[in-house]
């Protein structure tokens, strides 16, 4: 039973993404979507909002652990509806909930093959699970303010070196949340432009939320390496201690 028992997180996140996608539902995943039903969805949202809130949460950590793409399309709704603010931190707490999820598939079913693996490889993996388990917090806080780092794999390779939760998932929590307040941010400006155009072009769009997006930029870029320096002053100042 105990070998049995360990597949049932990856039995879970293979049952939901397939019910999503036998469903159809992953079609909703579209700006398309916001524009054809933003007024509905808003006027439901401000009649019942803490229940219109937390079932944002839930679909985002379902389908955040089912791994099913286009969740970005769900924080953009998530600002549409709540605002950057309150948008942004349901959305980053629920992402790490899903988070959570793929890193017991990792710990479990995965855990011992894809470990064996990742000794043995030299690639990005074995690069992502030896930066888990030297240092959780400072690697994955890192890596998630890298937008462009595979965010499930981060989940996976935590899983596999049993990374410890405290630092896992806090770190997840608040790397996320910077990129996930300016994505709410550019999802709160879309009342304003389906209003005024409900057919926008991406060109309008990258226009109207350029300083937005420059944001996100930044985050991949200047950030970390703001951390990364400001980690080897700590490491530096420490070994000059008596």
């Amino acid at each position: 039973m105990p070998r049995l028992t360990r597949f049932i997180p990856l039995a879970l996140v293979v049952l939901v993404a397939t019910l999503i996608f036998a469903t159809g539902w992953n079609r909703y995943l579209s700006l398309e979507t916001l524009r054809l039903h933003g007024a509905m969805l808003s006027a439901w949202a401000d009649q019942y909002y803490l229940l219109a809130l937390l079932a944002l949460m839930v679909v985002f950590t379902v389908l955040t652990a089912s791994v099913v793409p286009g969740v970005f399309f769900v924080t953009l709704t998530a600002g549409y509806l709540f605002g950057p603010w309150v948008g942004g931190i349901a959305t980053a707490l629920a992402a790490t909930l899903g988070a959570l999820s793929v890193y017991y598939v990792g710990r479990t079913a995965l855990g011992e093959s894809l470990k064996r693996k990742a000794e043995a490889d030299t690639g990005l993996l074995k690069r992502i699970c030896d930066g888990v388990d030297r240092n959780t917090f400072w690697y994955v806080l890192t890596a998630r303010l890298i937008v462009s780092v595979p965010f499930h794999m981060i989940n996976v390779a935590a899983g596999v070196m049993s990374a410890p939760l405290r630092p896992y998932l806090t770190a997840t929590f608040i790397g996320l949340l910077p990129a996930h307040i300016i994505y709410c941010w550019i999802g709160s400006g879309l009342h304003s432009v389906l209003l005024y155009d409900p057919d926008p072009d991406i060109h309008s769009l990258f226009q109207r939320f350029m300083w937005p997006l420059m944001g996100v930029a930044f985050l991949s870029m200047i950030l970390p390496l703001s951390l990364k320096l400001y980690k080897s002053r700590l490491s530096s100042s420490s070994d000059r201690l008596p």
